[in-house]
């Protein structure tokens, strides 16, 4: 029998998904967002009158986080006048599927 016991060191959450996860939830508009995508609807002047509430403000702070967190990416068209569109990384759609996990699990609780 082995005498010496194992330690194991102490877990923590993962810092940045973690803060990314409370970030997005914490943006009551961010979820929308991606079903706006998901639904083709990638300028920000067709969020704004698809959606009830948002307002170009509010979407501009929303969709800068979701760019600095690498989860939605911006072109920008040279055209006049400027058009732009967002899309949904690669990274984007791993993280969405994370969201619509967490979703499930939230459900099964309020079930």
């Amino acid at each position: 029998m082995n005498t010496k016991e194992k330690i194991f060191p102490r877990k923590t959450a993962p810092e940045k998904s973690a803060r990314m996860v409370e970030t997005i939830y914490g943006c009551k508009w961010s979820l929308t967002v991606y079903q706006l995508l998901a639904n083709n609807i990638n300028r920000p002047g067709e969020m704004v009158k698809s959606v009830d509430g948002l307002s170009t403000k509010v979407l501009n702070q929303c969709l800068k986080k979701n760019l600095e967190f690498g989860i939605l990416n911006k072109i920008n068209y040279p055209e006049i006048p400027p058009r732009v569109e967002y899309e949904v990384t690669e990274f984007g759609q791993k993280f969405m599927r994370i969201l619509d996990d967490i979703e499930k699990l939230q459900n099964e609780i309020d079930a």
